[in-house]
């Protein structure tokens, strides 16, 4: 193999208590400080069922799918269509006046058949975001704000970056932290592969990366943990956008280029300059096994599935396996058992 790209989270990255959590907070602050209700906290298992039904590789789109499905089945009316607004402070008091006539009955709970179920739905559908809202036909989309600015009205957004990058948020965004005041959740990260593991495998192979976060917050952890210079390429969330923003100028057509699409996959190879390189790329959801399967039209691509969780373990591997992995790491040092040269 002359190649290796990882994805980060869960790969690279333990995020069970940043990401994870983070996920969790957004979801228990839009709920009770921008809509006013209560509701059992989301557990680890419920988001990464959401995560196994493909099409949710974005945190912020994983979050919105969320929110709508909670708000399905909490008895509030459908509120189809989102009113355009100048500020966060004006949403929340748009969103809680029409709460005014609306009486929560007992906190909100979560019956894991009736999510498993709804998430069949959204993966017949499509999957993702887009899938959740064909099953739901946007009948709740106007009740949450995840779209456009983040200054203005993209509350879930919002709170998501504040509460994961703390005081970093103000620093980065050029804003005040209005919904959540305390230490960044990036901080709670742990490294899943050890630096002697990289270290190995970058003296064998070239090494990159193909994430779905943010530049920002794929280069903060990669210096946090001093192994930033392993890496030859990097490719996230940015410059999919990019190239979503470049295609859309060009052909007017509105293209998703974060996994599944291979795009991050590709780019990373690219990068590398190779002649004919055989690779792996190294993930641990449905999206990553699919975005590397997508990615032999162009290039020798190994699906490799990684399980850093302790819980799940043969489900999760079913799922990958079904998803297209070709081989299912367990722990870090098989990596080192890959063929070479």
């Amino acid at each position: 193999m002359d190649l290796l790209i990882f994805d980060m989270d869960g790969v690279l990255i333990d995020v069970s208590r940043s990401y994870r959590k983070t996920i969790q907070q957004t979801i228990h602050i839009y709920l009770k400080h921008v809509l006013g209700l209560q509701a059992d906290p989301v557990s680890n298992e419920e988001i990464g069922l959401f995560k196994s039904t493909g099409g949710f590789n974005n945190d912020w789109d994983l979050t919105t799918g969320f929110l709508l499905y909670l708000l399905s089945i909490s008895g509030i009316p459908p509120l189809p269509r989102r009113k355009r607004f100048s500020s966060p402070d004006v949403i929340v008091l748009y969103l809680r006046q029409s709460l005014t006539n609306f009486c929560q009955k007992e906190t909100l709970r979560i019956k894991r058949d009736h999510l498993v179920s709804f998430l069949e739905q959204v993966k017949a559908s499509g999957g993702g975001l887009k899938g959740v809202r064909s099953v739901q036909k946007g009948l709740w989309d106007g009740w949450i704000y995840s779209s456009g600015d983040l200054a203005i009205e993209n509350l879930v957004k919002r709170i998501f970056q504040e509460i994961y990058l703390g005081e970093k948020f103000s620093t980065h965004h050029h804003l005040q932290s209005l919904f959540y005041k305390d230490k960044g959740l990036y901080l709670r990260e742990k490294l899943l592969i050890q630096r002697n593991i990289l270290s190995s495998l970058h003296r064998k192979m070239r090494l990159g990366i193909a994430s779905g976060r943010p530049r920002l917050e794929a280069e903060l952890a990669l210096k946090r943990f001093k192994i930033f210079h392993y890496f030859d390429s990097v490719v996230t969330l940015d410059e999919c956008e990019e190239e979503e923003k470049k295609i859309f100028l060009s052909t007017g057509r509105k293209l998703k280029l974060s996994k599944p699409h291979p795009f991050s996959i590709l780019k990373a190879i690219q990068a590398m300059d190779l002649p004919h390189p055989r690779c792996g790329y190294v993930g641990d959801v449905v999206d990553d096994m699919r975005a590397a399967r997508a990615a032999r039209k162009q290039f020798d691509v190994l699906a490799i599935g990684f399980l850093s969780r302790l819980s799940r373990r043969k489900e999760i591997k079913a799922t990958l396996l079904q998803a297209g992995a070709d081989w299912i790491i367990e722990k870090p040092n098989q990596l080192l058992r890959l063929h070479f040269g």
